[in-house]
């Protein structure tokens, strides 16, 4: 029976961590699931909570999952995860039961899985979970409960600052299709030979003769016009079919155009700015955006643009508040939040290929790149005296540009080491934590207890 006891919590523990770590990597996107759960069961007014228990239960899973291999408190420790499958299994019951929200968010982006095979997923942890909490009694301990609660406490801590810091920054691991290296273009199209969406199709008539409406699919419905009249037709998704990981990239201009395929097709360099909120998006970043967006007068291979899920209303305001000098264009907020977590981020685009992503706080400033080119967008930016305004208001400088600097010879390896640099932080700090971990362990716990 102990190595029944041992087995289970090796399988529960390696799902904990598991899911704990997907979910520590990226805790915004924790936060958006629980706000999607806030809505779906009318709690919105709890939306304040998402972000704070997105990093909380990233960290509780992790470290249970740790725990339960190790060994550590288990009488206490086997409660608890009863109780926390007992309340997670029963609510994706529900969820599978009324669809509130299509995805449960179990392991974050890594593992997509619907409502029902997360509800089964949870009811085979069940088994091994109830063979540790009614075994729970016969455990013993042969470290002290001080060193052991110790441990706990470190390992929590050291977790959650790990979940704080991807969300400071960018994910360490970024699961989702829009991460660096991507060729957007071929993430979004469909393969030949992939099965396709089915639909179920009802056609409703109407009896000529008696009034009543009669439903018939499509190869049974009547072709005697005379005494059936045609009322509506329905679709309904039987059978969903292959959806490519790129499926809602779109971005349009005021006139209602796409400019995606011309950001893809540019040979140059594109630097998006995402910003789904406008209104809570750091104001300092919008700001420093703006020379970035005047870098277009002097290079011929590069171009910017901003995108935003925000209503005109809000773009014009804000615009107005920070002096802001570049246009804004529309974006899905739920393709700009999958994009990059951060408000605002950026997004470098060369030839449809993704050669980096930042956090607001992690882009560098355009004098970082050459102390110069402020001053040129500034004397560029300077109000022109009476006489070139007339000429500019004549059309003598259409598709005016200095042109003085190619972008490609100054920009992508600044930029690209300091995605570089952040990276390697984050995993040096992640190995950091291990380190303390594995120091803690080595001197306070015995080797795995059976």
């Amino acid at each position: 029976m102990k190595y029944i006891r041992l087995l289970s919590r090796l399988i529960v523990g390696m799902v904990f961590i598991f899911s704990g770590f997907v979910k520590a990597v990226d805790p915004l996107g924790s936060a958006y699931k629980f706000a999607d759960y806030f809505t779906a069961f009318k709690l919105g007014f709890l939306e304040f909570l998402a972000l704070p228990l997105g990093i909380f239960l990233s960290a509780f899973e992790l470290v249970l999952g740790i725990i339960l291999i190790l060994g550590y408190r288990r009488k206490t420790m086997f409660t608890v995860l009863m109780w926390f499958m007992s309340f997670f299994t029963l609510l994706t019951f529900i969820v599978a039961l009324f669809n509130p929200v299509t995805d449960c968010g179990c392991f974050g982006d890594a593992l997509i899985l619907t409502n029902w095979h997360t509800f089964f997923k949870n009811v085979v942890l069940m088994v091994f979970v109830l063979i540790l909490y009614f075994s729970r009694h016969s455990e013993t301990h042969a470290v002290s409960v001080i060193r052991e609660w110790m441990v706990v406490g470190a390992l929590f801590v050291s977790a959650s600052l790990f979940s704080f810091w991807n969300y400071r920054h960018l994910p360490l691991i970024d699961f989702r299709p829009f991460d660096v290296g991507t060729v957007i273009r071929e993430e979004m199209e469909i393969p030949d030979g992939v099965p396709m969406d089915e639909y179920l199709t009802t056609l409703i008539y109407k009896n000529t003769e008696t009034g009543k409406t009669t439903s018939f699919t499509m190869e049974d419905y009547p072709k005697d016009t005379l005494q059936w009249e045609f009322v509506n037709s329905e679709s309904k998704l039987v059978k969903r079919g292959y959806e490519p990981p790129i499926h809602d990239f779109a971005i349009m201009d005021v006139y209602g155009d796409d400019l995606v395929e011309e950001i893809l097709s540019d040979g140059g360099y594109s630097l998006i700015m995402f910003a789904y909120d406008l209104a809570g998006a750091d104001k300092e970043a919008l700001i420093d955006a703006g020379e970035w967006s005047q870098l277009e007068i002097f290079a011929s291979d590069f171009s910017f643009y901003a995108v935003t899920a925000a209503t005109s209303a809000d773009i014009e305001s804000i615009s107005a508040e920070l002096a802001l000098g570049y246009q804004f264009l529309a974006g899905d907020e739920i393709m700009i939040k999958t994009i990059v977590r951060s408000n605002p981020g950026f997004m470098l685009v060369k030839n449809g290929t993704i050669l980096g992503k930042w956090a607001f706080r992690d882009f560098p400033l355009l004098e970082q790149l050459d102390p110069q080119w402020p001053e040129l967008i500034g004397n560029a930016s300077a109000p022109l005296d009476e006489e070139t305004q007339l000429l500019m208001d004549a059309g003598a400088f259409e598709d005016f540009s200095f042109d003085v600097v190619e972008f490609d010879h100054f920009v992508p390896e600044l930029l690209l080491n300091e995605g570089a640099k952040k990276r390697e932080k984050g995993v040096g700090l992640a190995f950091i934590l291990a380190l303390m971990t594995v120091f803690l362990l080595s001197g306070y716990i015995s080797p795995l207890r059976v």
